[in-house]
């Protein structure tokens, strides 16, 4: 299995720096690359596929730089922007095929891939169907298919839930963990429960910056300690919003159940375990970002 690495990557656009000099490592399993809107996720992703071009620094696939390998990179790469297009008049077949096409598959290898992906996708019973006439979930597991049509080693995903209903945002999560098996995913997302329970390891970036990167299990036990669960009356509400980092709120009848992340914020509060929610928002609040 070859390594991804990101070397002191940076990029600005005018005076904004968007990423501030990034390092990191990818090998085999579910990477969840976490942060708010506006966090740099889409830039580092773009820099990763080779579409944008970093100021400095360097992405190596194999201990080599991605501009020197070239199309031997692009043929290693699959790829699910946030906002995908589809050819709406297309089957889903057809539209499978079109993609064997541009990456080179010949015919008899394409018709055995596509039918494999279709099962795999579970989208074997709608395959003749119109593109125009999927739900979204069809939409992003039409997606998912296109993207591993040519088997590539690294599978990088753009906020690939976004508008997915419960059921198929946990048949999507369902089927990254499937692909991980033999694969670097990265999993870019602001949705947390996307990566809490299939991630090996969780960056967390805002502003440009990664400012934790670990398993989800060390990220929790980083702040055990810091989450409290404590009750308020109905005219409190408002305050305690703006005074601590709130993580939940629950009408208990004679007021509210809320949960807070960081210091003991009351005698009456009990602390309770934490999730990697809190993380997020312990760490996004840490660094100066909106929660």
């Amino acid at each position: 299995m070859s390594t991804l690495e990101l070397k002191s990557i940076s990029k600005s656009y005018g005076k904004k720096k968007v990423l501030d000099n990034l390092n990191c490592t990818f090998e085999k399993g579910v990477y969840g690359l976490l942060g708010p809107n506006g966090a740099g996720k889409t830039t580092l992703i773009s820099i990763i596929v080779n579409i944008l071009n970093a100021d400095s620094g360097e992405v190596l696939f194999g201990g080599k730089s991605v501009k020197a390998l070239g199309s031997d990179y692009y043929n290693n790469i699959g790829y699910l922007p946030q906002y995908p297009h589809f050819y709406s008049n297309y089957t889903a077949q057809e539209f499978l095929e079109y993609i064997a096409v541009i990456k080179g598959l010949t015919k008899k290898k394409a018709k055995q891939k596509i039918d494999e992906l279709f099962e795999f996708v579970n989208l074997q019973d709608d395959k003749n169907k119109k593109v125009g006439a999927y739900s979204g979930g069809m939409r992003q597991r039409l997606g998912i298919a296109q993207a591993l049509i040519n088997n590539p080693k690294i599978l990088i995903l753009d906020e690939p839930t976004a508008g997915l209903d419960p059921k198929e945002r946990i048949r999507f999560r369902n089927l990254i963990s499937r692909i991980s098996e033999d694969k670097t995913v990265i999993l870019a997302t602001h949705i947390v429960t996307d990566v809490e329970s299939i991630a090996r390891d969780v960056i967390l970036i805002n502003k440009g910056k990664i400012i934790c990167n670990d398993t989800p299990e060390n990220l929790i036990e980083s702040i055990s300690g810091k989450v409290w669960s404590f009750e308020i009356p109905h005219n409190e509400i408002e305050d305690a919003l703006s005074r601590y980092i709130v993580s939940n709120v629950q009408y208990s009848g004679d007021g509210f159940l809320i949960k807070t992340v960081g210091e003991k914020p009351c005698k009456s509060a009990q602390n309770v375990p934490a999730t990697l929610e809190e993380v997020y928002l312990c760490h996004v609040s840490e660094s100066g970002g909106e929660i």
